[in-house]
């Protein structure tokens, strides 16, 4: 499973819509969600419509919270996005079965069939493989709000390394230079909490907010990738052994 988290305070200025952007990148398999980071004011009317419709056109969650409420918010966006995922692959499922007059949904199962698709949605959700690629804004406005970023990132890491199921993260920052281009990746996928520490020493600041050409950067980066992946896959199998990429909830 593919998520995307963007961690932001204020409205995208530079660029193309990121709304348009989370849209690509949902046909691509990754679920962007969004998190408004408030701390001694309000991000605003426009801000907070603009961080409601980039997660709905991403098919994922938003949430503006202050500083404190941060880390919580981000464990619980990754975790429920996870069990939305899976879900969604079952209801389609499910549609399938039970054929075109089918909702799609459990309520249709009988008791004892819903319950064991229940404990194999948990089940997934704590096994499956799961790459979280984080997106913090970086402008001049959220300087005050690394520390509580910061806290958040390693809570989450360690909340992801408590799943049976391999988890890693990457890190993003934007905009990727003083001209607000897209976004520069700061640490690459891992599961190792240290790297994390030593990337918020050097993040520069800067005033634009270029959220649309982020989650462009970022979206070539998954692609990147999955392309290494099935490039490892062809070297392990070989080719013509019916392996042509992975599969993604």
């Amino acid at each position: 499973m593919k998520q995307m988290l963007i961690i932001t305070d204020g409205c995208s200025n530079v660029g193309p819509s990121p709304v348009t952007a989370a849209a690509q990148a949902l046909q691509q398999g990754i679920t962007v969600n969004v998190a408004g980071v408030i701390d001694y004011g309000t991000i605003g009317e426009w801000g907070s419509r603009e961080i409601e419709d980039i997660a709905r056109a991403g098919g994922g969650f938003s949430r503006i919270v202050g500083t404190r409420q941060l880390a919580h918010t981000m464990q619980m966006m990754t975790r429920k996005t996870v069990v939305q995922t899976i879900q969604q692959a079952v209801n389609r499922e499910l549609k399938n079965i039970l054929g075109s007059g089918s909702t799609g949904t459990l309520e249709e199962l009988p008791p004892d069939d819903r319950a064991r698709v229940v404990e194999v949605v948990d089940q997934l959700s704590e096994t499956s493989e799961l790459d979280v690629a984080l997106v913090i804004d970086a402008s001049a406005s959220m300087k005050p709000k690394l520390p509580a970023v910061e806290e958040a990132i390693r809570d989450l890491m360690l909340s992801l390394q408590a799943r049976t199921g391999p988890s890693r993260i990457a890190v993003f920052h934007f905009p990727g230079s003083p001209y607000g281009d897209g976004a520069i990746c700061d640490v690459e996928w891992t599961d190792d909490v240290s790297k994390i520490k030593s990337m918020f020493g050097r993040l520069p600041m800067r005033g634009a907010t270029p959220t649309g050409p982020a989650i462009l950067e970022v979206i070539d980066y998954f692609r990147y990738v999955t392309l290494e992946k099935e490039q490892r896959l062809a070297e392990t199998y070989g080719k013509g052994e019916g392996i042509s990429g992975d599969y993604v909830v």
